[in-house]
């Protein structure tokens, strides 16, 4: 049980140190993410910035992922569910193109005026406050790949073995400070959940470690 997301994100730190991680950006996921990858990029002396991803809704259900697209338009999809669901291309297409335009414009309003984001040869360390289904991770990570990022690290304070397992594949290399076999909700693991807003989320943005 973490007290909040800022003890979850020290206790990310002290992980990612005992392992001796080390790394040249770390990339949160916004807006949950921000206060975990804040105390993370100050314990490891790195920038903090964000990477951003949408889910892509079944026709019958937005809340059931079926896929996630990141605002450069990189895409994971849930390919067997489709299947099984008979969903057809053009919804799937009509969505994911809306979905990466809104993530697109939230990285934009995040990022302000700040100077394109450059991953190329960098070790990268990606940051949320949990994982359940890790849809919208999957998508993250691929853009973070697609970006020819050195090497990528996922840190998050709790996420599910089945949903670890499947988002391990995507990178070089997993830390994670709690994997509970049984998993409702991310939130059930903090003591303190609150919603974190807008203004909030860029205030963890605006003081970066040199």
């Amino acid at each position: 049980m973490f007290e909040d997301r800022n003890d979850a994100g020290d206790r990310v730190a002290d992980l990612l140190a005992e392992r001796g991680v080390e790394a040249d950006i770390v990339l949160a996921v916004p807006r949950g993410g921000l206060p975990v990858g804040r105390a993370v990029a100050d314990r490891l002396e790195v920038p903090l910035d964000i990477v951003s991803a949408r889910k892509i809704g079944a026709p019958w259900n937005p809340e059931l992922a079926i896929g996630a697209v990141a605002g450069d338009g990189s895409v994971w999809l849930n390919e067997e569910l489709i299947a099984e669901a008979g969903i057809g291309d053009e919804y799937v297409s009509e969505r994911r193109e809306h979905e990466r335009e809104v993530a697109r414009e939230k990285v934009d309003r995040y990022r302000g005026d700040r100077p394109p984001l450059e991953l190329a040869g960098k070790r990268v360390v990606v940051v949320d406050d949990g994982v359940a289904t890790g849809a919208t991770m999957h998508a993250c990570l691929r853009q973070i790949v697609a970006a020819d990022a050195d090497r990528i690290v996922l840190a998050v304070p709790v996420a599910p073995p089945d949903t670890l397992a499947r988002l391990a594949a995507e990178v070089d290399d997993v830390v994670c400070v709690e994997i509970p076999s049984s998993f409702g909700a991310v939130g059930q693991f903090y003591r303190t959940f609150d919603q974190v807003t807008d203004d909030d989320a860029r205030s963890y943005l605006t003081t970066d470690t040199p």
